[in-house]
């Protein structure tokens, strides 16, 4: 990789390079911050470079050539498996994974009844990466202390994470989950309520009991969460309240996904710096992050929802245009002024065929809809890694950035 500051032709193999834009620093500092609403990646070796030489001494460039040798870094470049992109993570995720599992199964042990433990439990079984148990952990080792206090912080938002999806499926009547039957169709309306209810007591029972969490901590840890709880039932009933509106705007919608699903993020890296003993201003600049992640996250969930298929989702796929759900994407399609008939007879008709669906998917597509999200969610995508920007950097600090650009592989 040469990086060069001099006035040259340029002239690249167009089978290798399919665009060059010069830029000046100002407008560089803005894609970098996210600022320029291009859907456009920022690679982490770009990112290094532009930290070590171009943030700080763009305009010393060549008298610090010395200091330039000095740093000059070479990668791995051999094809082997442990080089796969994101291979970091999967390990990270893999190494935790079985001691929060543990913790997870447990705590969901403390219910001596039997039915309403099986409904508890039920969720668990289908597997998943269990990503909110762990994030605290991630974000300890990455700008503190990570130790055991962090694997019972994850299972106690994991555990009421789990509760909020066994609630929304009986509010939106979703009959599957992780390719599971929800809980309320394995068991039924009235058992799945009341396991929610007691996977939020739960939750919180095994915060206070746990004896690797310091006294000290746990106002904050449990003011915290309890406001992320608020904060995703709040964003849930602004969801249900959409389907009645005739207008909901852009911004509405960012408020909604900001607590029904950001928040959870948003606390997971809050608290899990908190714990790791970071200051106050690590401790805010992870919130951000974790609040970027989350928007991001939902973002492509939703475009994954109408670009996916029923057995990789896990659940029927284009299950939110359907139901109606007021997405970044159906409100970009219903406020420009294109035609869009098959769009507007299967959106909110509560069930159409699959060739209507993939009808009305094609029109999200050709009115620029499903683009536009998918811009947007890569403006929160370079934000985030913006806030990582600002940590010391180092193999846990990688972890996260992988996490943040796992979204991109979600969708691909």
């Amino acid at each position: 990789m040469l990086v060069v500051k001099a006035d040259v032709e340029v002239a690249p193999n167009p089978n290798e390079i399919s665009e060059i834009k010069w830029v000046e620093l100002e407008l560089l500092d803005q894609i970098m911050d996210g600022e320029v609403s291009d859907d456009m990646v920022i690679a982490p070796w770009f990112r290094a470079i532009h930290s070590l030489y171009i943030e700080d001494n763009y305009d010393e460039t060549l008298e610090h050539s010395d200091v330039i040798a000095e740093n000059c870094m070479m990668g791995d470049l051999r094809m082997e498996p442990r080089n796969t992109p994101g291979q970091s993570l999967l390990d990270a995720l893999s190494s935790h994974r079985e001691i929060v599992e543990g913790v997870i199964m447990s705590s969901l042990g403390k219910m001596e009844q039997e039915r309403l433990h099986g409904a508890m439990t039920h969720l668990f079984a289908g597997g998943g990466k269990r990503l909110r148990a762990i994030l605290p952990r991630l974000v300890g080792d990455a700008v503190g202390e990570g130790h055991d206090g962090h694997y019972t912080l994850g299972a106690c938002i994991e555990i009421i994470h789990n509760f909020t999806l066994v609630h929304d499926d009986i509010m939106d009547q979703d009959p599957i989950r992780r390719g599971l039957d929800a809980v309320h169709v394995a068991y039924d309306d009235a058992t799945a309520i009341n396991a929610g209810d007691a996977m939020l007591a739960v939750g919180f029972e095994i915060l206070a009991e746990t004896p690797h969490i310091e006294h000290e901590s746990l106002a904050f840890l449990v003011k915290s969460i309890g406001e992320m709880v608020r904060r995703v039932a709040e964003g849930q009933m602004v969801d249900i309240e959409f389907e009645n509106r005739d207008e909901v705007s852009e911004e509405d919608y960012i408020a909604m996904i900001a607590g029904k699903t950001s928040a959870m993020f948003e606390t997971c890296a809050m608290t899990g710096a908190k714990l790791a003993g970071a200051d106050d201003s690590v401790v805010e600049n992870m919130a951000n992050w974790g609040m970027n992640l989350g928007l991001c996250f939902q973002m492509m969930d939703d475009l994954i929802d109408v670009t996916g298929d029923t057995e990789t989702l896990g659940k029927p796929a284009g299950s939110d245009i359907v139901q109606g759900k007021r997405t970044l994407i159906a409100i970009h399609a219903m406020s420009n002024d294109l035609e869009m008939p098959m769009f507007s007879k299967v959106f909110g008709s509560g069930d159409c065929s699959e060739a209507d669906l993939a009808e009305a998917v094609e029109e999200l597509r050709s009115s620029g809809s499903i683009d536009y999200a998918k811009q947007r969610a890569m403006q929160h995508h370079s934000m985030a890694h913006a806030c990582l920007d600002q940590l010391d950097g180092g193999s846990a600090v990688d972890v996260l950035r992988e996490l943040t650009d796992f979204q991109l592989i979600r969708i691909n």
